[in-house]
């Protein structure tokens, strides 16, 4: 597929591909694809989803490199030494940062409250409250977007900076990727529009009252600057010759720790990334609406797909391995 066929593919496509607004690539250090669609430039930001969950892991292997963080097997609790645990609860003491990295925490809840949390006044304490139960750390995977909270927290207390600072310093200009800013308001009605607006959005964040970042979703970004991040990845944790992450954290963070199941694409899963398929390198942060950071480094290309809100769009990996990648290895 020629770029002139994908960008009319993508145009009067009425299924999945309906949605797309951007499509970034990089291969060998250089962008060689852009392209926008629905009313968005290349530049503009979009609510990336559960993305969101990838970033906060490169922003935990940057504390660890910098000895901020002691080791993924630290106990969460020891960064928060002011949290009261409720009566009875003992499981929650053995909970590291390896278990919400994996999601194999331990929660007290059947689904996730998302209305308790996100009318709390501080959505880390409320996603601490949820932590633990009677089971203990099975080492169940349990996909949990509120619990990814805690890890804005531990960003926060283990730097004394507020996370979208630590973004903003240690990421983000770094990358050359513009500085974001706390969205602010955390209302119901503003929450449903930041979710399901069609718009460009700012480069922002969304935060709770206390200005601390959603670890689980809410950060904007556009693909190209996705497809920025991807290939970072892909180039050992360089960009522009200087180092932003450690080699060694990008191999741990995307090895497979964990495989699994129909409902998610039988891939597997190790640090709040995706590996797409067994025995092949290529590894992936998804989020909701078809937002993709897709890396694949033996072919040495990064691409970012950002889309606007439409529930249940499971195909976006194999779009873009079987219509992006093809193309971008025929230029």
């Amino acid at each position: 597929m020629t770029k002139e066929a994908l960008h009319t593919y993508v145009s009067e496509s009425k299924g999945n591909e309906s949605n797309i607004c951007q499509i970034s690539a990089v291969k060998d250090g250089e962008t060689v694809y852009c392209d926008h669609w629905r009313g968005f430039q290349d530049d503009d930001a979009a609510n990336v989803n559960s993305v969101t969950k990838g970033i906060m892991a490169l922003l935990v292997g940057i504390a660890l490199e910098q000895g901020l963080i002691g080791s993924v097997n630290q106990k969460v609790l020891e960064f928060f030494p002011d949290y009261a645990v409720k009566r009875g609860e003992k499981t929650i003491y053995d909970v590291t940062l390896a278990h919400l990295l994996t999601m194999t925490a331990p929660y007290k809840y059947r689904s996730e409250p998302w209305k308790k949390v996100c009318t709390s006044q501080d959505w880390t304490k409320a996603a601490l409250d949820l932590l633990g139960g009677r089971s203990g750390i099975t080492g169940e995977f349990r996909y949990a977007t509120l619990g990814i909270q805690i890890l804005a927290g531990v960003i926060e207390h283990a730097s004394g900076m507020r996370c979208i600072e630590f973004a903003n310093k240690y990421l983000f200009a770094p990358l050359e990727i513009p500085a974001h800013k706390i969205h602010g308001g955390s209302s119901k009605e503003d929450q449903l529009d930041f979710l399901i607006s069609k718009k460009p959005r700012e480069n922002e964040w969304y935060s709770d009252p206390q200005d601390t970042v959603t670890a689980g979703w809410g950060l904007t970004l556009s693909a190209r600057d996705m497809a920025k991040i991807g290939y970072m990845l892909i180039d050992g944790g360089v960009y522009h010759d200087r180092r932003i992450l450690s080699p060694e954290w990008i191999t741990e963070m995307t090895a497979p720790k964990q495989q699994l199941d129909e409902r998610f694409g039988n891939m597997q899963y190790g640090y709040l990334w995706y590996r797409l398929h067994p025995g092949s390198p290529v590894f992936a942060a998804i989020g909701d609406s078809g937002n993709v950071i897709y890396a694949d480094p033996e072919k040495r290309i990064a691409v970012g797909v950002t889309g606007t809100f439409k529930p249940r769009i499971f195909d976006r990996v194999a779009f873009i391995g079987e219509n992006v990648i093809p193309m971008i290895e025929a230029m």
